[in-house]
C-alpha cells in the first residue's frame, strides 16, 4: 500500500501564520490538516513536526508575551492533533538560535526514504535548505511535492518538484518567472482560525 508521510517546517509555519493573522488568533492545526487532505484527497500516514519553542526574556515587553502565548497555543493544538509526531529541538542560550530541527527533519526525510517507508513526501516549508534533501531522495522514485504558505513560499522548489502554495487571507501578491510546476490551495478562514 503506498503511504504519504508529511514532513513540516513547524518554525517557519508558525512564522508564516503569525506574519498572516497576528497575535490574537493562531491556525488551529487540526482543522489546517484536515482541510488540507480534503483539497489533496489523500490522508496522510503519518505527519512528522520539528520545531523549537521561542526563549522566554527575562522581562518580556506586552507584545512579547502575546506571541509567546500564541506560540505555546498553536503548538499545543499541534500536539493534540491525530497522527502527529512533534520533535522538539532548541534554542541556543548564546545566540537564541534554532538547533537541531532543520538537520533531523532533512536526516528524517532522507532516512525514511532509504528505508522505504513512504512513497509519497510531501514538505511544508519555506525553506530552500530542505532542497537538497529532496534533491537525495528524488532518484529513488518517491513523488515528491512541496508546501508552502503563500508569504513563505521555497521559491526554488516548483522547477523541480510540484509545489502547492497554501492561500488563506488571498492578499500576498505572488509572481513567478517560468515556473511550471505549481498549484494554489485555497483555504477557508472560518475553519482554520482560533482566537487566543
Amino acid at each position: 500500500m503506498s503511504k504519504a508521510y508529511l514532513f513540516i517546517d513547524g518554525t517557519n509555519l508558525y512564522a508564516a501564520q503569525y506574519e498572516l493573522f497576528g497575535p490574537l488568533k493562531y491556525l488551529y492545526f487540526p482543522n489546517f490538516i484536515e482541510e488540507i487532505n480534503d483539497k489533496l484527497k489523500l490522508k496522510f500516514d503519518k505527519v512528522l513536526f520539528y520545531a523549537s519553542y521561542s526563549p522566554k526574556p527575562e522581562n518580556p515587553t506586552k507584545k512579547e508575551l502575546l506571541y509567546l502565548k500564541n506560540e505555546f497555543l498553536f503548538y499545543l493544538s499541534v500536539k493534540e492533533t491525530t497522527n502527529v509526531t512533534f520533535f522538539k529541538g532548541y534554542r541556543s542560550k548564546a545566540s537564541g538560535k534554532e538547533k537541531e530541527v532543520d538537520v533531523k527533519l532533512s536526516v528524517d526525510m532522507v532516512d525514511l526514504a532509504y528505508k522505504n517507508e513512504y512513497q509519497s513526501i510531501y514538505l511544508f516549508s519555506g525553506d530552500a535548505d530542505f532542497l537538497q534533501a529532496l534533491f537525495a531522495i528524488k532518484p529513488l522514485g518517491k513523488k515528491i511535492s512541496v508546501i508552502s504558505m503563500e508569504n513563505h513560499i521555497l521559491y526554488r522548489a516548483p522547477f523541480f518538484f510540484h509545489t502547492y502554495i497554501i492561500q488563506i487571507n488571498r492578499k500576498t501578491k505572488i509572481k513567478f518567472k517560468k515556473v511550471q510546476k505549481y498549484s494554489f490551495m485555497n483555504l477557508k478562514t472560518a475553519k482554520l482560525l482560533k482566537k487566543m
